[in-house]
């Protein structure tokens, strides 16, 4: 009686529903540190909160900031088990240098550039109005780290505004740090993504940069070759792309990419 009722329960295991999440995930407590690029740090907290009705037993923390900083703490030996980077330059670099698991690499999101001013502000209606006398700085992140201040650059550099504008610009640690500019009147204008433009009742949309005056604005996500949690981390990746995250990408303004 007793291996028939072994039997029983072996063929009920069998028949249930498979678990969302793989079965690697429904033991121990993990902790998942998601390197992300700032842009997407309201949608990724909202995303946060979802998952754990999907891997409960899975804490998410988040590391925001540049991609290009983020992608040099990660070459530095910063733990991490996801990169989600605004540049698939920095994913090149981690990729080239084999800090990237093979395979886990995928384009996530786009983007647009805009240019921002305060919400009563009326003298800047366009780039070109950048070069005015009474416009003084202009915010854009930092080219060289920033993957929003490269794109500004190159919109810049195609409208032929860029050197002219030099002795106005202000560079920022991340394009968080560009809207709070403008938000606070540090600045009398900015170049941001339209997600984070969106965010804010402090400032304006008075332009979108034409799509062919910057390279395709592309966010990949990939898993860290050193993450302790190979299975969890590719797990999560993969949440990114299901219905519920893709509503909550959206929900921001970001379109999935293709």
């Amino acid at each position: 009686m007793a291996g028939f009722a072994l039997m029983v329960g072996l063929g009920a295991i069998a028949c249930a529903e498979p678990p969302p999440i793989s079965t690697d995930l429904a033991g121990e407590p993990i902790t998942l540190t998601i390197s992300a690029a700032a842009s997407v740090q309201d949608a990724l907290q909202e995303v946060q909160v979802a998952y754990q009705d999907v891997a409960p037993n899975v804490t998410v923390t988040y590391n925001f900031g540049s991609s290009g900083s983020l992608a040099q703490q990660i070459v530095q030996g910063a733990p991490s088990d996801v990169f989600l980077s605004a540049s698939g330059e920095w994913m090149d670099e981690l990729a080239a240098q084999g800090d990237l698991v093979d395979g886990s690499r995928r384009d996530l999101l786009t983007n647009a550039m805009v240019l921002i001013v305060a919400q009563d502000e009326t003298t800047v209606a366009d780039f070109p109005d950048l070069q005015r006398a009474d416009v003084g700085r202009v915010a854009i992140g930092e080219p060289d780290s920033v993957p929003a201040g490269s794109y500004a650059k190159a919109v810049l550099t195609t409208l032929n505004l860029f050197d002219a504008l030099q002795p106005k610009l202000v560079f920022a640690k991340d394009v968080r740090q560009v809207l709070a500019y403008v938000e606070t009147g540090n600045v009398d204008a900015g170049l941001v993504y339209a997600t984070d433009a969106k965010l804010s009742d402090r400032v304006q949309i008075v332009a979108t940069a034409p799509a062919d005056s910057h390279p395709p604005i592309v966010y990949p996500v990939a898993v860290v070759q050193d993450s302790q949690h190979g299975a969890a981390a590719q797990a999560f990746v993969d949440f990114l792309s299901s219905d519920t995250a893709v509503a909550i990408f959206k929900e921001y303004g970001f379109v999935m990419a293709e």
